[in-house]
């Protein structure tokens, strides 16, 4: 089975750069250009993983985020969002609302597929985290 993910991101580039890496290593890869557009995408499309940039228009990751964990989607597939805010302020409010993982641009390529393959493998537990 294809694992499926969706990329979330304003910039088109950077949704170019992480299709033809995750594509390169095997995911099926979806593109959003926002928060909004990827909501609606995910409640289109059961997806495996769903990599979140932060500072979009529209609806921001944080909020994109939040509203994939709320009611309405209700996703249980692991969210790793991916920003230039470098705060610990900023980590913390991703995993707050709900973000399994949180890295700093720019993202290593291969980090980047590492931590997708690691997000996406079947611990058991569905709860996507880095630990059983």
């Amino acid at each position: 089975m294809t694992t499926r993910v969706l990329v979330v991101d304003d910039a088109a580039t950077v949704r170019l750069y992480h299709r033809q890496l995750l594509s390169a290593a095997g995911f099926e890869v979806a593109e959003a250009v926002n928060g909004l557009d990827a909501v609606e995408a995910a409640l289109q499309t059961a997806f495996d993983l769903f990599v979140v940039d932060v500072n979009m228009p529209k609806m921001d990751g944080y909020a994109c985020v939040s509203a994939l964990r709320g009611e309405t989607v209700a996703t249980t597939a692991p969210i790793l969002m991916i920003s230039t805010e470098d705060r610990q302020s900023d980590a913390d409010l991703a995993y707050a609302v709900g973000a399994n993982l949180y890295l700093v641009k720019p993202v290593d390529g291969a980090r980047l597929v590492r931590m997708a393959t690691m997000l996406t493998a079947n611990d058991g537990d569905g709860d996507g985290d880095l630990h059983p």
